[in-house]
């Protein structure tokens, strides 16, 4: 899976998330059961859980690292140089 693609599924997992508490509340306040909704609300966290892993990794494997060492260069590669005459 792409990266971004990954990273918009969860955005728009959370956005879905969100509604889903919404309704929760809503059933609670008319004094329905929640249980089903509050099993499905905990699937869908469960699933930008699995999301969120993925796309941790697929950034832990784009990173590079310094050579000959195990540290990840973390910001931009840029090269500092003094005056050249």
């Amino acid at each position: 899976m792409d990266l971004e693609f990954i990273r918009g599924d969860i955005e728009q997992r959370r956005r879905q998330i969100a509604r889903q508490r919404k309704e929760i509340l809503d059933l609670q306040r008319a004094g329905i059961s929640t249980k089903a909704a509050e099993e499905l609300l905990a699937r869908m966290l469960s699933k930008v859980d699995e999301l969120c892993a993925e796309r941790d990794r697929l950034v832990m494997e784009s990173r590079h690292k310094y050579e000959g060492k195990d540290k990840f260069i973390l910001g931009p590669q840029i090269r500092i140089g003094g005056k050249r005459s």
